[in-house]
């Protein structure tokens, strides 16, 4: 990729492509060119020089949350051995478990969000992290419920400020 984010894109038409395709990566050209009020062929072009050219690298899904399966989330602060770190870090990356690790400042060197189905298996897995060599301390704090969760609205508007900036 190009060290100059504007020279990204081609042109204004690449940006509305891209912002459709962040929409609905799943659309139709069609619906696209329709949208766009360009030709199918167009959009369908454009679409495979952006990724030959490694500006689309691909598409993703958004599950949303199975409301059937509701997963228990503790958040756990981990006090750590400084040279232990690199260590300790691929270890915690093998959990499943493990949805989100943060290097934090403070009393604390890493906040941890940790799910699963039964409270019983997140005490098993935060046991282990305890025990892990080079793990000073821990401290657990169990989620009631969740108030508001901004991280997908925050993502998709991001994106977009990039492409407008782009565009600039």
């Amino acid at each position: 990729m190009t060290s100059n984010p504007t020279k990204w894109l081609k042109d204004e038409l690449d940006r509305k492509i891209i912002r459709e395709l962040q929409r609905n990566a799943r659309e139709s050209t069609s619906n696209i060119a329709a949208r766009l009020n360009v030709a199918r062929s167009t959009v369908h072009e454009r679409i495979a020089r952006m990724e030959k050219d490694g500006i689309i690298t691909g598409y993703s899904v958004v599950l949303s949350k199975n409301p059937s399966v509701e997963n228990v989330q503790v958040m756990v602060l981990i006090e750590i051995k400084q040279q232990e770190t690199r260590r300790i870090l691929q270890k915690l990356s093998q959990y499943s478990e493990v949805r989100v690790c943060l290097s934090i400042n403070g009393e604390y060197d890493l906040f941890l969000s940790v799910e699963a189905p039964r409270i019983e298996d997140l005490d098993i897995v935060i046991d282990e992290i305890g025990m892990m060599p080079g793990v000073l301390r821990t401290k657990s704090l169990v989620v009631f419920g969740r108030r508001f969760d901004r991280r997908y609205k925050e993502t998709a508007q991001r994106i977009a400020e990039q492409v407008l900036s782009d565009s600039a």
